[in-house]
């Protein structure tokens, strides 16, 4: 990631959590660490986005709940503000990912702190028009 920023190239980094790790309630202990990672290699956040990808929703058909998609962008945001600045936390996009699909993303993006989304096989499907336009 470091080398890819050097280059001046943006970065999606994702960040999420297996099944067991979501049912033993530490969601926001292996994000927090995944993050930490991250921010120990960013200097400049104007090029990446953070993509909460949950582990167990990537080509399942399942995705997390607006709610449960929106508390982790929200304590996110949080952590970027108490470890790198409150400027980085307001300016870095937070996007979700993770069995995104036409039906979900209306729900998904009606949430504060879901700015867009990682989509992976739907967008080969003609319900991509409906995630692209979910914000409107």
């Amino acid at each position: 990631m470091a080398q890819a920023l050097a280059e001046g190239i943006g970065v999606i980094a994702c960040i999420g959590e297996k099944l067991d790790e979501r049912e033993a309630g530490i969601t926001e202990k292996v994000v927090f660490q995944q993050t930490k990672v991250i921010a120990d290699n960013v200097k400049d956040w104007d090029k990446v986005v953070l993509a909460y990808e949950p582990v167990w929703a990537i080509g399942t058909g399942k995705s997390a709940t607006p709610l449960q998609a929106q508390e982790v962008r929200e304590k996110l945001r949080g952590w970027l503000e108490s470890h790198v600045s409150d400027a980085v936390a307001q300016s870095t996009r937070n996007i979700y990912g993770g069995s995104v699909t036409g039906a979900t993303c209306k729900k998904l993006a009606n949430q504060p702190d879901v700015d867009g989304f990682l989509v992976g096989s739907a967008s080969l499907k003609p319900e991509f028009a409906d995630i692209i336009n979910a914000k409107h």
